[in-house]
């Protein structure tokens, strides 16, 4: 095993002009929470920023290639025609972005899910003409969850591509973030509501629905990437498996449906804890790394992380980027 391995980064954000102007111009009740982080402050300044500033960032922690992605809230809450023409721009800035530094940057498509079959199309020109690798995706847009049959022409495509979908979180409806989250006074709701916890247990539960929905059943080839260390499900997978199993139905317990359909990454919580217990619950062979950047300042070195959380070089090239490169081989160009 080579003494150094490449460090490949999967969640790794970045914003256009014309996404922010299309996210302001929503009506409030529309606007995702992810609204100030993503174009406000030093974050909103780093997201539209692709070239030296990031790339010494990326070299301070030993990242070695960042796939970039377009950040929260994505193009889910916006109008069928908005998104669809903002997907295609977003898509060919990253492309371009890629060829210009192919060797610090691969990317994630931006895909249009309020008009599916625009999506599904999108997302094989993404993969068969720009050459970026699978896409980021958010779980519901606006009311409407991704398993909807509704979704079924963009996660079809996805498993006939052969190209990875990375579920991201997003802010609560604006009804469960007043019946759970509200109350607290407006700083800590909000936080209480995204990078808080409530972003993660959504997520999962978006995660979730897909497995008892019998999403991967129909689709066994669809192959799907969360963050935060599983967005909570890792952590309560055996009263899953035994409280909903058999009531969805399912041919599998569903902690087997994450060991063959679901990636896992770190999303930048450089938890030696919870890598352990990643890899004792779905495999090392099912991680895969994220900084999160420009949102979680990473503390050191990403190796020597991996190096105390998973003493074996071989798990350590893993994570690091070998998973990540297998997976790539999967996608039919």
């Amino acid at each position: 095993m080579p003494s150094r391995y490449r460090v490949i980064a999967l969640e790794e954000h970045m914003v256009t002009p014309e996404v922010v102007a299309a996210w302001r111009n929503l009506p409030p009740r529309l606007r995702d929470l992810a609204l100030t982080p993503s174009t406000q402050g030093e974050s909103g300044r780093l997201l539209s920023e692709i070239d030296d500033e990031r790339i010494m960032a990326m070299d301070a922690a030993g990242i070695d290639m960042q796939v970039l992605s377009l950040t929260a809230p994505g193009l889910q809450n916006l109008e069928p025609a908005d998104a669809v023409a903002l997907q295609g721009d977003v898509n060919d800035r990253l492309a371009d972005a890629v060829r210009t530094r192919p060797d610090r940057f691969q990317a994630f498509a931006t895909l249009a899910t309020p008009a599916p079959e625009a999506a599904a199309a999108e997302l094989d020109r993404a993969v068969n003409q720009l050459g970026l690798h699978g896409a980021m995706i958010f779980g519901r847009t606006r009311e409407r969850h991704l398993d909807d049959p509704e979704f079924s022409p963009l996660l079809e495509a996805a498993a006939a591509l052969g190209a990875p979908l990375y579920l991201h979180p997003q802010s609560p409806p604006r009804t469960v973030r007043k019946a759970y989250y509200g109350g607290l006074g407006a700083p800590l709701d909000s936080a209480l509501a995204t990078h808080g916890v409530g972003w993660h247990y959504d997520c999962g539960i978006e995660l979730l629905r897909l497995i008892v929905s019998g999403v991967f059943d129909r689709l066994p080839n669809l192959q799907v990437i969360v963050g935060h260390w599983g967005e909570l499900m890792l952590f309560f997978l055996d009263r899953i498996d035994t409280n909903l199993t058999a009531v969805a139905g399912l041919e599998r317990p569903v902690s087997d449906y994450l060991r063959t359909n679901v990636f896992v990454t770190p999303s930048g919580i450089l938890s030696e804890k919870y890598l352990r217990w990643t890899i004792e619950t779905i495999g090392i062979e099912r991680i895969l790394f994220a900084a999160d950047y420009p949102f979680v300042p990473l503390s050191g070195p990403v190796r020597t992380f991996l190096r105390a959380g998973a003493p074996e070089p071989a798990d350590q090239a893993a994570i690091g980027s070998a998973n990540w490169e297998r997976l790539l081989t999967r996608i039919g160009r």
